[in-house]
This record gives structure tokens, C-alpha cells and sequence, in this order.
């Protein structure tokens, strides 16, 4: 008889801490049920359908940084697998693992995008078909935005106050969820399937990686503290610094190498302990609860986005605005491209895309507009 395993699908969610569901898939450990921890290179998750130098090299650094991470912790004695990586089409792989090892479960983080609904869905219907159980957890996002749209009456709210009354009825977001306890998970045989080799070189050095977001969350968090001591608010823009290293968690998040829950927890605990020595001193602060304001704007867009296929889009689109734009002009949409519009905030941010493959949320626009 194959020996039983737990899949553990990493897709977006490229860490082990706040990981429900990690969780889920070494709940059965005791029943001699063994881990497989897994990335699928499909050509679509993480954004690998059109992706540069830069996001590429982030992404394998993440994927090193787990599998590093998962070779180094003790069990029975050795090392407690590894990250298998595979190429093609999930549910093809997945077929293909059933019949070398009896699948229990296959545990992944949701994806609440609409591109990743046909993906998840075939993913969903040979597990119905195999009688193996697909268990999604929540953790990209600070709320289910299905719950959300539920609670705001099956429609998603249109406006970013309408979705800061939503949340309030539902109540603030679940703290991170405690860390896997290692100790007596089966390891699986390795397996005969060997991806291929994929080298890419960036142009800088932004390091992927559960722990390099770790640590730079840590650096963020003083950063934040001594705005907070200082009486303001979001330091990155009340007193940016373009000299030294970059704060932004952006990267991080998106991959999933930081948990949003994390994030968002660690910065209103360190504020309210501000709040709380200030009091000690006499010292007067002001209400913080918009110091996450940015983590609740991507919410609100994640949850818009939720049952419309067409939300990166303008045509067909039933909740954006159809605008008469100006027909392209090749030209100008080069000037865009590598950044000489002679608009210094538009260049700037291009030139920073074109650098280090990250920019600022000011450009995500569409290039219509010149």
C-alpha cells in the first residue's frame, strides 16, 4: 500500500510562519502521515506568466529560502524534507503524486483573484474525483473577502469608506496563527521527478525569502517606532528617505514571504505600547487606527476584484467608468516606458521599474492616459 501524505501547495504564501495552511497539513502527523511541500512552476502562479529578471530571482530566492529552511529543522534525527518543485499543470501533478503516494489532503493558501478560479477548480475536481480532501485557508488577506462581499449584502463595496464600514461590523482581523511544532512528522521518500534547472540573473540585489522579509520587517518596525515616538505617521511618506536602503514590504507581501496579518498586528501592538509609554509620561497621542491605512486599501481592491474576471480591464467591466481615451500615440507610450515624460514623479517611478522591477503605487495606471 502507497504510503499516505499531505500536500502542502505553496502558491502565493512563500513562508512557514502564519501559514494555516502549513497547519492543516501537519494536523495528521500522529496518523503517520507524511508532509510534501510543494511549488508547481505552471507558467501562471506567482505571476511567472510574464515576469522579469528581477521578480524571477525574487521568486527562486523565496523558494531557496523554504527549502533551507525546511532541510535545517531536526526530525527523527535528520533534516525534515524539502521543497520538491515541479513543472506543468497542477492537477496532472497532482494525479501523478496520488499514484506514487496516497494523497490525504492538499492544504493552500486562497487566492481570491478571479485568474486563479480555472487553476483552483481543476484543481478541486480531481480531488472530488480521487477522494482527496482540498482544504483552502485564508491568510493573503487580512479578511475572507467573501465574507466581506456576504456582509456587505453579496456585493462587494464600491467604495473605500463602504468597505471600512463593512470591516467594522466584522471586526478587526484574526491575529497570526502560532508556528508549526515539527517534532515527529513523517518525511516522504524523495521523489524520481527533478524540475529543470532555471537560472536568472536580476540587475540589483532585492533578496526574496521568508526570513530576509523577517528581517526586514524588524528594520520596518523601527523605523515606525520612532515615527510613532516622534508624533506621526506613515514615515515613508511623512519623512521619506531616498538615500538609504528601502522600507517598502510590498515584494514581500505579494509573494506571500510576509504574512499581512503580521504585518498589520506587529505595527498597531508597537503603537499601542507607544501609546501606553506616552501615557506613562504625560505625553498626549493621537488615534492610530489609519497607520495601516495602505494594507487596508489592498484589501479593499482584493475584494472587489473577487467575482470579476473582468476587473483588470476598463471594456466590460460593470463597476468602471468607461472613459473616452486618446487613441495610443507609440511615442508617447515610449516615453512612458523608459521614463522621459518629463514628469519627474512618472519618470522616476518608470526608471525605478526599469532598475530594481518594483514601483511605486502611484504608477499603476493604465498607459492610456499619455
Amino acid at each position: 500500500m502507497a504510503k499516505r501524505a499531505n500536500v502542502l501547495w505553496f502558491r502565493h504564501g512563500l513562508r512557514l510562519h502564519d501559514n494555516p495552511a502549513l497547519l492543516e497539513a501537519i494536523a495528521d502527523k500522529e496518523k503517520g502521515i507524511a508532509l510534501i511541500p510543494i511549488f508547481i512552476f505552471d507558467g501562471e502562479s506567482a505571476g511567472t506568466k510574464t515576469v522579469g529578471y528581477n521578480r524571477m530571482r525574487f521568486l527562486l530566492n523565496s523558494l531557496a529560502d523554504i527549502d533551507s529552511q525546511l532541510k535545517a529543522i531536526p526530525n527523527n534525527g535528520h533534516g525534515l524534507g524539502k521543497l520538491y518543485l515541479f513543472q506543468g499543470n497542477p492537477a496532472k501533478i497532482f494525479r501523478r503524486l496520488n499514484e506514487q503516494y496516497q494523497l490525504n489532503k492538499i492544504c493552500f493558501e486562497q487566492d481570491c483573484e478571479p485568474i486563479w478560479n480555472r487553476r483552483d477548480d481543476s484543481v478541486r475536481a480531481l480531488c472530488h474525483e480521487l477522494g482527496i480532501e482540498a482544504v483552502e485557508k485564508v491568510s493573503h488577506t487580512l479578511w475572507d473577502p467573501r465574507t466581506v462581499i456576504s456582509t456587505n449584502g453579496g456585493i462587494p463595496p464600491l467604495t473605500y469608506q463602504m468597505f471600512l464600514h463593512t470591516v467594522e461590523i466584522i471586526g478587526p482581523p484574526p491575529r497570526p496563527v502560532e508556528d508549526p511544532d515539527w517534532e515527529g512528522i513523517p518525511s516522504p521518500e524523495d521523489f524520481d521527478i527533478v524540475p529543470e534547472n532555471i537560472c536568472y540573473v536580476a540587475k540589483v540585489n532585492w533578496q526574496g525569502g521568508e526570513r530576509q522579509a523577517l528581517l526586514h520587517l524588524a528594520e520596518r518596525l523601527k523605523v515606525e517606532e520612532r515615527a510613532f515616538k516622534g508624533g506621526y505617521y506613515l514615515p515613508n511618506q511623512a519623512n521619506p528617505n531616498i538615500v538609504e536602503s528601502p522600507k517598502s514590504m510590498s515584494a514581500h507581501l505579494r509573494f506571500g514571504c510576509l504574512s499581512v496579518r503580521r504585518f498589520y498586528w506587529s505595527v498597531h501592538d508597537l503603537f499601542k505600547n507607544v501609546q501606553i509609554e506616552a501615557f506613562y509620561h504625560h505625553i498626549q497621542m493621537a488615534g492610530g487606527e489609519h497607520i495601516t491605512g495602505q494594507l487596508i486599501w489592498r484589501e479593499y481592491f482584493y475584494t472587489m476584484s473577487v467575482n470579476n474576471p473582468f476587473y483588470d480591464r476598463m471594456e466590460e467591466n460593470p463597476i468602471c467608468l468607461n472613459i473616452p481615451w486618446a487613441e495610443p500615440n507609440s511615442e508617447h507610450l515610449e516615453r512612458w516606458r523608459s521614463g522621459h515624460t518629463g514628469f519627474p514623479i512618472i519618470d522616476s517611478a518608470m526608471r525605478q521599474l526599469l532598475a530594481e522591477g518594483w514601483l511605486h503605487h502611484t504608477l499603476r495606471i493604465r498607459w492610456q492616459c499619455f
